[in-house]
């Protein structure tokens, strides 16, 4: 019998490498300019074209290689840091240049030149699929300039699984603003095609801040700095009136390099308690220096992902320091000492009060004494029909059934509405049950492309990070068939004059930044088509908000809608929208 096992060729195993490190043109430029940044430049272009597909090139000033090393960092596993194992736990440096340049070279055609500062020549290497096709002399400037031509070429498939443009250029634009925030020292420039988006020069932290993200965030910046025996916090947070509904300016830095660290996350966010809007997210720019000893880096091929050997400690240290910066600069709500302490008791004792109160209706133990006069109104109106119903004891339906004549709602203190059903009392989630109609009705606007619009009395502009810039000029004709009018006013910057009927009363620039926030939670977490997102972002954005009291005709008219829908049961996450409260199991809390 044949032996079976064979070494894979180089070609291929550098192939099946570059899967770890190189996802989308996003990952070369991250690795590149990494690669820059330790090559002691200190002017870094980025040059895009086709939001990388066909070119990713980075062009740096710094210290360059020979010969010998140009061709050696093509290598895998070719290193200038690593000596020993033990050096794994000591780097303070960003990339593995030669596990990156053999990785993008494997998946790519790669055109390298690169000089150092004391010759006169430098070497020009062009390599395809991991096969050198050309190295010769060649007159260039100090430093190295890296060009990355048809990412997967060679894998059409992986080329295939890339998204759209704008979706790979905003990754692109995240992974230069980490790479340009992590070194404001440095000069950074990004151009796409002829537009030139980031020209960045040297400066402090709070300058870079302002480069990336605009005049208005001098205003936004509070410092904050900690140190201790483990670890030590620098950087700026966001005041919490400045909180976004969009995730994306959350930035996290260990010993300068960007992670993703969703315990450390919550520690800043946590030191927000009681500051922020419900389903807002602050500002924040944080650098964390800690002995490389006490980290591994090295558990993800990115090294986006790290570990700490005592997270506990650096989660407390993170928010101690939050918290002392929003304290120092009056941001956190201050106690009145003087005030009278039996007045305190007083009002502790009526919010606890309140607290039980509201359990027992929700739970249906306080349900008789709560909207006495609701009921009271409800059986004087329907005294004839309510003998009737409340008589009998039928299985619930898989769909509700409406009561003959006039079917009064209402609602129960500022939660749920109550109406009665042909077998016992129908309790509905109004969050749920509008987020349910509002879904429904936004696939029709899309699939018919009948939105309406509500003109604004007063435009409103609203200036958007590059990334979500970049995000609502992909969905731009999705979002206009809507109902949403707005042009572009600027660079990032949009004026709304119009919403969708059905987010009349809503802040523009709070549904703007909200709708793309939502469709880019819902990308993450759900594989749906690009319109059903959409038109279940913006149902969620734009539904009856938890504790919103409704007027009369507003209830009447959302039981309604709900019951005509297609699937009245559920909102489009799931959630019971409904249930009905049974006369037979209402009838057991009664002698018979």
């Amino acid at each position: 019998m044949a032996d079976l096992i064979h070494l894979l060729p180089d070609s291929i195993a550098n192939q099946i490498a570059a899967g770890e490190v190189v996802q989308r043109p996003a990952s070369v430029v991250k690795e590149l300019m990494e690669n820059s940044v330790d090559a002691g430049a200190n002017r870094i272009q980025v040059i895009i074209k086709e939001a990388g597909r066909s070119l990713v090139q980075i062009v740096d000033n710094g210290s360059g290689m020979s010969e010998t090393d140009a061709r050696m960092s093509l290598e895998r596993h070719a290193t200038s840091k690593i000596r020993k194992a033990e050096d794994l736990f000591s780097l303070r440096t960003m990339g593995f240049r030669g596990e990156a340049l053999a990785s993008i070279a494997a998946v790519a055609q790669l055109e390298m030149k690169t000089r150092l500062a004391d010759k006169d020549l430098g070497t020009l290497l062009v390599v395809e699929g991991s096969e050198v096709k050309r190295q010769e002399p060649t007159a260039t400037e100090k430093g190295t300039s890296i060009a990355v031509k048809n990412l997967f070429y060679n894998i059409p498939a992986r080329r295939n699984f890339l998204k759209s443009n704008p979706v790979e250029m905003r990754h692109i634009v995240e992974e230069f603003q980490r790479v340009a925030l992590a070194h404001p020292g440095l000069s950074f420039s990004l151009q796409h095609g002829d537009e030139l988006l980031y020209d960045l020069e040297p400066g402090n932290l709070a300058q870079r801040v302002v480069g990336l993200f605009g005049k208005s965030y001098q205003s936004q910046l509070a410092p904050c700095t900690e140190e201790t025996d483990l670890v030590s916090v620098d950087g700026f947070i966001g005041k919490p009136d400045s909180a976004k509904k969009t995730r994306g300016e959350q930035f996290l830095f260990v010993n300068d390099r960007f992670i993703r660290n969703n315990y450390l996350n919550h520690a800043v966010v946590s030191a927000y308690e009681g500051l922020l809007p419900d389903g807002s997210f602050p500002f924040y720019v944080l650098f964390l220096t800690i002995d490389p000893k006490h980290v591994d880096v090295n558990v993800h091929p990115t090294k986006t992902e790290i570990k700490f050997d005592d997270e506990r400690a650096v989660y407390a240290v993170v928010r101690a320091a939050v918290r002392q910066a929003l304290g120092a600069h009056n941001l956190t709500p201050t106690l009145d000492y003087s005030a009278d302490i039996n007045l305190v008791s007083k009002v502790a004792r009526t919010q606890a009060l309140s607290r039980e109160q509201y359990l027992d209706e929700q739970l249906g133990s306080g349900l008789q004494r709560s909207n006495l006069s609701n009921w009271e109104k409800l059986f004087e109106e329907e005294r004839p029909a309510q003998s009737a119903l409340f008589s009998q004891a039928q299985a619930m339906p898989a769909e509700p059934e409406k009561v003959p004549g006039k079917t009064p709602v209402f609602q129960l203190g500022s939660g749920h509405l109550v109406r009665p059903a042909k077998n016992g009392v129908m309790i509905i989630d109004p969050v749920a049950a509008s987020e349910r109609v509002l879904y429904e009705s936004y696939q029709k606007k899309l699939r018919d492309k009948s939105a309406s619009t509500l003109q604004s009395l007063f435009p409103q502009t609203v200036t958007l990070g590059t990334a979500d810039f970049t995000l609502l000029m992909e969905l731009e004709q999705e979002i206009k068939a809507l109902g949403f009018q707005f042009d572009v006013f600027g660079k990032n910057t949009i004026v709304v004059t119009g919403l969708p009927a059905e987010a009349s009363g809503k802040n523009e620039k709070e549904l703007v930044e909200g709708l793309l926030e939502q469709f880019k939670q819902n990308q993450a977490t759900l594989s749906v088509p690009l319109q059903d997102n959409l038109a279940r972002s913006l149902a969620r954005r734009t539904a009856v908000r938890r504790g919103q009291v409704l007027a009369q005709a507003e209830m009447e008219s959302l039981v309604e809608r709900l019951l005509a829908s297609h699937n009245p049961n559920y909102s489009p996450d799931g959630s019971t929208t409904f249930f009905i409260f049974e006369t037979s199991k209402i009838e057991t809390h009664f002698r018979s």
